[in-house]
């Protein structure tokens, strides 16, 4: 994937066919991190901790259902992917790309559960059942970081270290 033009319409991208199929399944496993997986505080033990948490997973619900359903018609409206040689163009505005980077910050991040969590710089162990999980997570990070450099967003290099 490859920005071509960005303006006052949106941010277009030149994606070849197989790119394309990598971005729709990975958008397809969404949602992907548990629901407990974030829980409202980890020490907290007041007597409304279980109300609060309860309220927390709700809203976390309606947001994932509201990001689903954005993503699902920003890919599927008809049109939205023009065939040109070779492989596709796309534009999307800038909230549309946010939506985008939520779902496949939600998928990386339940591939990186999946996999054990494995540390930084230490290899997940991988298997037939967690394979797909290794490359959703590589796909999603290759995905997440060409949308946020379209969006002028750059890693420090406090950040890189």
């Amino acid at each position: 994937m490859k920005l071509i033009r960005a303006n006052g319409r949106g941010y277009t991208f030149h994606l070849l066919q197989r790119e394309r199929l990598a971005l729709f399944k990975v958008i397809s496993l969404y949602p992907l991190v548990p629901k407990a997986y974030q829980p409202l505080s980890r020490t907290n033990h007041a007597e409304d901790a279980e109300e609060n948490q309860a309220l927390l997973e709700t809203a976390l619900a309606e947001q994932r259902t509201e990001n689903r359903r954005h993503v699902l018609a920003l890919v599927n409206k008809p049109r939205r992917f023009r065939k040109r040689k070779p492989g596709y163009e796309v534009t999307f505005k800038r909230l549309e790309i946010e939506w985008l980077l939520q779902v496949l910050n939600d998928v990386r991040i339940g591939s990186w559960l999946a996999l054990g969590g494995p540390e930084q710089g230490k290899p997940p162990r991988l298997s037939q059942e967690n394979l797909g999980y290794f490359v959703a997570l590589e796909v999603c990070g290759a995905f997440e970081s060409l949308l946020l450099s379209a969006l002028g967003v750059t890693a420090s290099a406090e950040w890189i270290e």
